[in-house]
């Protein structure tokens, strides 16, 4: 089996929701999915929503080399459907396997809105996720308007300085179903995190937003989880995406603590960081 293409691409947490007030933020964290593009036919069991298909079409239709042969290969260490991007990370890993392969030279942007539409063809988003995939793509994090283009579609973008522990508290995947007037109703909330963000305080937002979030998909006891653990000591703590997982923000000191807290729980936890720095593809043979 020839590797014709390696891509790879950061999982993220959210910063505020693009459902409250149609503007989105998310950072990248630790986590990451990794695609190989192989020439043979391979079988995925781990894309549910077809999503690799979508990259196909998309591609194709903007009349890019494709091979005539060819598979994909899927690692990852980010759990599937809990809010942590993984449909973003995907789509940006498997055209960066693709642009690597075919030495197209696409540009971040490029993958970018590519990653939107073909989620957007699986129906594995709602708003676009236009934030999550940039998030998945690039390190710092990004306030977005998901209804422009990538490059137009920044308002604000910075890095998170401070060296934080990121806790993942897992919960099973989404059982909630996400109706956007539910989400709208807490625009009050919604407006505290923007006005965060817009400040330069990210962290609170994260926070706040989780709060939003859980008020708009009935998940109080989320809302308990994060505030326990703030009251423990963390710095922020709220639900990620639509949840239902929890993302934590700590300092060092605190993360075995608070890990073990949340453990107490019955809770697992995945421990990682925030994401600083964009993933290039890897070296590949490409096809002729």
């Amino acid at each position: 089996m020839k590797v014709l293409g390696k891509g790879k691409a950061n999982g993220a947490i959210s910063i505020l929701h693009s459902l409250g007030l149609g503007k989105g933020c998310s950072i990248g964290i630790g986590l990451s999915t990794e695609v190989t593009l192989v020439d043979e036919k391979t079988t995925i069991s781990n894309d549910r929503h077809g999503l690799l298909g979508a990259v196909e079409t998309c591609w194709r239709s903007e009349g890019l080399p494709f091979p005539e042969e060819f598979g994909w290969v899927i690692s990852s260490d980010l759990p599937i459907g809990q809010g942590l991007k993984s449909s973003s990370a995907l789509a940006n890993a498997a055209f960066r396997a693709l642009n690597a392969g075919s030495w197209t030279g696409l540009s971040d942007p490029d993958i970018a809105d590519l990653s939107v539409a073909a989620q957007r063809i699986a129906k594995c988003t709602v708003t676009g996720s236009m934030d999550d995939t940039w998030a998945s793509l690039q390190g710092g994090w990004k306030l977005v308007d998901p209804t422009l283009s990538s490059s137009d579609s920044i308002i604000l973008e910075g890095e998170i300085e401070e060296d934080y522990c990121v806790i993942i508290i897992l919960r099973g995947r989404r059982k909630a179903i996400i109706a956007e007037d539910s989400f709208r109703l807490q625009g009050p909330i919604f407006e505290r995190s923007l006005a965060s963000v817009m400040s330069g305080s990210p962290i609170d937002s994260l926070s706040s937003n989780g709060m939003a979030v859980a008020a708009a998909t009935n998940d109080h006891l989320a809302l308990r989880i994060s505030n326990s653990l703030i009251a423990s000591g963390a710095v922020a703590s709220g639900i990620t995406g639509s949840g239902p997982s929890i993302s934590v923000l700590c300092y060092k000191e605190c993360k075995n603590m608070l890990r073990d807290k949340i453990h107490e729980m019955d809770l697992e936890t995945i421990s990682t960081r925030l994401s600083r720095s964009s993933v290039l593809e890897e070296e590949a043979t490409g096809w002729e």
